[in-house]
């Protein structure tokens, strides 16, 4: 008979688990997260235990009566959760036991903590990945709808953070939307490699009892079971891919932040954050701060470290389960609340965004954003592209050595003394809108293009899935 408070595996050992090792080897503080997935695979395992004949239909009964006890207590934040316990997986056995007796002690029946907690974290994170494909999708809608009430909207766009040529605010918003649908694709690749059922792996090699794993896998949703058990058990690829995958998400959303924090500020006025997602100033009244975006590209780091975190802790581990790979949880919990919350702040900001459409005008207007359509013009004409390039350079030289703003600013007969073959149509050229509507091409900035693509994104599948 096993002694109230004695270890599952103390029949090994002469002394009991010194408390400050209980304390430092104990994961139950962060994976309580897991409890829920915990008590849905050992409901799994029971049911197939009892298939199989290993468990009586009494036993069977007891124990789902019995985990169902200790779902409920969980809910009701009763569930006692300490050290001693070490992990989620012992405090719902012993749970169980209190409840139900020694039949509880029969759950175990064929699987390790190794399998067992490797199916805990994929059930985590599966619902997790859905979680977030869903607010993904919801992302991207936003900014397909962004870019269609501003396609009427030019800006300039930047390279080196200098101005460079004009563009569509659609087109520039839709840059993002590729960023973002890329991540669904890579997140939805992602959770078809979490969905691999590994229990029945035991400790690394099996077990010699009569399991049934596709019935187990068919019970839980799994469309497939792991084929090595020395991998299932060591695995930890899904968790770093999935990693890997939110530090790029958090990076594209990072982008877009700053720039939003660069175009909220007076210098530049190009945008005005909602109130909902800003904050003001402790000391001065004016200030109107854009923490929210701000936080998104600080959170960013943390998510990078967590992915490091994880990769550090799995480069010298010898086959196959090692307790290191405690340290996955952490990384993991951490960067799915904070990609997912980034994701929804993310979102909402951007559904109360207004753009100063006038300020961003007036930007492109002036400046010389369309030497490159005049560089461009020569080449129609004949001229070799490296020699355009030399003759515009030498017109934009003189416009700034004469104080002029911007290539409209000269006349007719100025620009003829770098190409004699203007006429008036050049001033033509010098118009944003020529401009961005000369790029036709595929990808490019111009208006029918951009609309084009718009079109084409309302009629495709959701990121991540395929027709």
């Amino acid at each position: 008979m096993t002694k109230k408070d004695e270890k599952p595996w103390a029949g090994r050992f002469t002394e009991p688990t010194d408390r400050l090792v209980e304390d430092f080897t104990a994961s139950i503080d962060f994976d309580r997260k897991l409890l829920r997935y915990d008590i849905e695979g050992s409901v799994a395992h029971c049911r197939m235990l009892a298939r199989q004949g290993i468990l009586t239909a009494a036993e069977e009964k007891a124990i789902l009566e019995g985990l169902a006890a200790v779902g409920r207590e969980m809910d009701e934040g009763k569930l006692p959760l300490t050290a001693d316990l070490e992990d989620v997986h012992m405090a719902v056995e012993k749970a169980l036991i209190e409840r139900i007796g020694e039949a509880g002690g029969k759950l175990h029946t064929g699987r390790s903590r190794n399998d067992q907690v490797a199916l805990d974290v994929r059930l985590y994170l599966r619902d997790t990945l859905k979680t977030l494909l869903a607010d993904i999708g919801k992302l991207e809608k936003t900014l397909v709808a962004l870019a269609r009430k501003e396609m009427g909207t030019i800006l300039p766009g930047y390279t080196h953070l200098q101005q460079a040529q004009p563009v569509l605010l659609s087109h520039y918003l839709l840059a993002f939307r590729e960023m973002f649908s890329r991540d669904g694709e890579r997140l939805a690749e992602c959770l078809r490699r979490v969905n691999v059922l590994p229990l029945g792996s035991g400790a690394l090699a099996g077990t010699g009892l009569p399991l049934d794993r596709k019935y187990v896998a068919e019970l839980l949703g799994f469309p497939e079971v792991s084929k090595n058990s020395m991998d299932a058990v060591s695995d930890r690829d899904f968790i770093a891919e999935f990693l890997f995958d939110g530090a790029l998400l958090m990076m594209h959303m990072s982008r877009f932040c700053e720039d939003l924090v660069l175009w909220s500020s007076e210098e530049f006025g190009f945008v005005s954050l909602s109130d909902a997602y800003t904050t003001g100033s402790s000391i001065m009244p004016q200030k109107k701060n854009p923490d929210a975006a701000e936080l998104v590209r600080g959170k960013t780091g943390r998510v990078y470290g967590n992915l490091v975190a994880l990769l550090t802790v799995m480069k010298g581990l010898p086959m196959t389960y090692n307790r290191d790979l405690q340290e996955d949880k952490e990384p993991l919990f951490d960067t799915a609340e904070t990609v997912t919350k980034a994701v929804r702040v993310f979102t909402g900001m951007l559904g109360g965004i207004a753009f100063c459409r006038d300020r961003m005008y007036e930007r492109v207007a002036g400046g010389f954003s369309t030497a490159t359509d005049l560089a461009e013009h020569l080449v129609t004409r004949g001229i070799p592209f490296r020699e355009a390039h030399r003759i515009v350079g030498r017109i934009v030289r003189y416009a700034l050595d004469k104080g002029k703003k911007d290539l409209k600013s000269l006349s007719l007969d100025e620009f003829r003394t770098f190409y004699n073959g203007f006429d008036e149509g050049v001033f033509t050229l010098l118009t944003p809108e020529y401009s961005v509507n000369a790029r036709k091409l595929a990808g490019g900035t111009a208006h029918d293009t951009v609309a084009a693509r718009i079109e084409e994104i309302d009629t495709a599948p959701p990121s991540g899935k395929k027709d």
